[in-house]
């Protein structure tokens, strides 16, 4: 026979454990997702560069610098040149879709190229992943040779942020599961486990709980539902004094039910049905409970 706190005590480990384990792995599973995010937006500032490199050699220029990279917005980037430089648009546009489409994090984009002197656009694109909506104009048409400079807005890609927030979203998730599983297991304490062909021996008593049955003198008495889960927490602590703030507590109030009197009447009932043989009876403790008494 299982006792039942062991047993609870044993559920509120694998639970506690339980949510440990799950918490810790979506933690290390946010903080992964955000290197993985960080080695993409790395790799992609240095696509940035190679698209500066790749324009400055369609230019004939294979000695000046393509200066670092800027981050100007959350998802905008500047390349910045050296020296002036001329471009053919529709070269410019092959170059940079090439290159960006092994971004991972690439959708759509646009981009502008300024003149440096007063920051006005001397040609753009735009670039969608459906190539249907692609805008692309004035292509054939040399640019004069100035000191340009790129901006490239990225639109920002929803996936990574759907999974984030399913992850992060899915911890009170869990919690409420958990909660609702503890208080699941609360409702079930006061019942011990016994098996379908188990019968409590109390002293000269058979105590059928699956059934709800006393069996004394060869006579089967039945009982109610909450005489038997009374019974129960008796027979689990024969010749003990159990608190009757514990017998109200595992019998109502876990059920979301406060009583008063309502004990002392189940306790009478199930004192009469006992009554059959003398060597075994409930007696009341002042002051404390109630104890179930067996003698031989």
């Amino acid at each position: 026979m299982f006792n039942s706190r062991n047993l609870l005590t044993g559920k509120h480990k694998y639970l506690f454990g339980l949510i440990l384990v799950s918490f810790i792995s979506v933690i290390c599973l946010a903080f992964t997702m955000a290197d993985s995010d960080n080695f993409d937006i790395a790799r992609r500032e240095v696509l940035l560069r190679r698209i500066g490199h790749e324009i400055l050699l369609q230019s004939g220029d294979s000695v000046s610098r393509v200066l670092p990279v800027e981050k100007i917005g959350a998802n905008e980037y500047r390349i910045s040149f050296e020296n002036a430089f001329t471009f053919q648009p529709e070269s410019l546009v092959n170059t940079t879709r090439h290159l960006l489409a092994k971004d991972p994090l690439t959708g759509d984009y646009i981009v502008n190229v300024l003149n440096c002197n007063n920051a006005s656009i001397a040609y753009g694109f735009a670039i969608s992943s459906d190539k249907k909506d692609d805008v692309i104009a004035c292509s054939g048409r040399k640019q004069p040779t100035a000191r340009y400079m790129m901006d490239i807005k990225f639109k920002p890609t929803s996936i990574n942020t759907v999974k984030k927030v399913s992850i992060l979203g899915g911890l009170p998730v869990l919690a409420f599961v958990g909660f609702i599983f503890l208080r699941s297991v609360k409702r079930r304490k006061m019942l011990p486990e016994i098996k379908d062909t188990d019968i409590l021996t109390l002293g000269p008593v058979l105590f059928d709980a699956k059934n709800r049955k006393l069996i004394i003198n060869e006579k089967t008495i039945d009982l109610t539902g909450t005489e038997t889960r009374l019974l129960s927490i008796f027979a689990m602590s024969p010749n003990e004094t159990i608190e009757r703030s514990r017998l109200q507590k595992e019998i109502w109030e876990d059920e979301g039910v406060i009583v008063g009197r309502s004990l002392d009447m189940f306790i009478s009932k199930l004192r009469k049905k006992l009554e059959p043989d003398a060597r075994i009876k409930i007696t009341v403790i002042r002051g404390k409970g109630y104890k179930l008494e067996i003698s031989s």
